[in-house]
């Protein structure tokens, strides 16, 4: 079974967006949140290896974006109704969102999230996405925060959130729209990290001898 991918499932993940839920989300330590997710990325990503064993790495990569992109889709329709007072939730939501993206991709790609130095990637990864350059140097600690800098970077599209109502699917299809392009960058510097890993353990042999 993929990650979320019964009604049961989506719907429990979008239980989150209660405000009980947003305040201890955005109270968590993002150091925390990447190790918690890491745990479960090697659960999502060895199901959908085992759901899909002909797929190479680049389309298993896009059934993880794709999943997301139906989150992202979803959030953007409960969060455009009730328009620009929601967005603050909305934005914080959508980077806890893609910070799971990352996890997940990162750990398709064989990297240890475990490294201080790997998760500092990842983050950087998340602030190129979203426009705020490496996200280390501004070193945020907690997801709010990192909502926080999004907001005031505009990182994520703000139109479709401006008109209740009429917005929801226009939020929707930003949402996911950002998404791809999230995964679009991750998969591009993970593929990346492969190559060079593959190289570097190609040539160890050569070296020895």
């Amino acid at each position: 079974m993929a990650f979320y991918d019964s009604v049961a499932e989506r719907l429990a993940f979008m239980k989150k967006l209660t405000p009980a839920e947003l305040k201890k989300l955005g109270a968590a330590r993002l150091s925390d949140i990447v190790l918690q997710e890491t745990k479960r990325a090697r659960v999502r990503v060895a199901e959908l290896e085992k759901r899909y064993p002909r797929a190479d790495t680049r389309e298993l990569a896009q059934r993880l974006v794709d999943d997301k992109k139906n989150l992202a889709s979803m959030v953007g329709g409960v969060s455009g109704v009730f328009g620009l007072v929601a967005l603050p939730a909305d934005l914080l939501f959508m980077s806890y969102l893609q910070i799971i993206l990352l996890t997940d991709v990162a750990t398709l790609y064989k990297v240890n999230l475990k490294s201080e130095r790997a998760r500092g990637e990842m983050l950087d990864l998340f602030g190129y996405a979203n426009g705020l350059g490496p996200v280390q140097r501004s070193s945020p600690k907690v997801m709010g925060k990192l909502a926080a800098m999004v907001l005031e970077k505009g990182g994520m599209h703000t139109l479709g959130r401006a008109m209740p109502l009429v917005a929801a699917p226009i939020t929707a299809y930003f949402n996911n729209q950002h998404i791809q392009r999230v995964g679009e960058q991750a998969v591009r510097f993970y593929e990346g990290f492969d190559k060079a890993h593959a190289k570097a353990k190609a040539q160890r042999p050569q070296q020895a001898g």
